[in-house]
């Protein structure tokens, strides 16, 4: 079987806790992954259980409707790039 890397970006905390659960399980995070991979494969389709949100994701989705509600909401885009570069700055000029 001919094999090849993937890199992916996580959040280092994501990495340790998932290799933790992996290892009390017996395994790896390229096992953990080959079998998500293979799934998606065979099944064509993306299973992800959706839960209460946690702490940290509750607090971030108060923050955006509040800043929805003052009007802080990002104009439209048509090209990532220029999304992007507008993410970036640190003066946004929000749509009304």
């Amino acid at each position: 079987m001919k094999t090849t890397i993937i890199n992916f970006k996580t959040e280092k905390s994501v990495k340790e806790k998932a290799q933790k659960i992996a290892e009390q399980m017996g395994l790896n995070l390229t096992d953990v992954m080959n079998v998500y991979l293979r799934d998606f494969i065979n099944k064509k389709e993306l299973n992800i259980r959706i839960e209460e949100p946690t702490e940290e994701t509750a607090k971030d989705i108060m923050i955006a409707l509040r800043e929805i509600k003052e009007g802080k909401k990002s104009p439209t885009f048509n090209d990532v790039d220029v999304a992007v570069k507008w993410l970036d700055k640190e003066s946004k000029k929000y749509a009304n």
